[in-house]
């Protein structure tokens, strides 16, 4: 999809230097897949303490 779009010079430079990504497209790409990433693992961290499962690691990991 084309968009235009008006992004600080200095913040594209900046991540795409230390990501080491060439292209603007790339490093936009990659700044949407973070921030969705970091969403959704926030979101699994308000069911912490809240399911038991009821797994035996030790077992799992053949430490029986």
């Amino acid at each position: 999809m084309r968009t235009t779009l008006d992004l600080p010079e200095d913040l594209i430079q900046k991540a795409m230097a230390l990501s080491h990504i060439k292209t603007k497209t790339q490093v936009i790409t990659l700044a949407l897949q973070e921030l969705i990433r970091k969403s959704e693992l926030s979101d699994l961290k308000t069911f912490k303490g809240k399911i038991d499962l009821d797994i035996d690691l030790d077992k799992i990991r053949d430490r029986t």
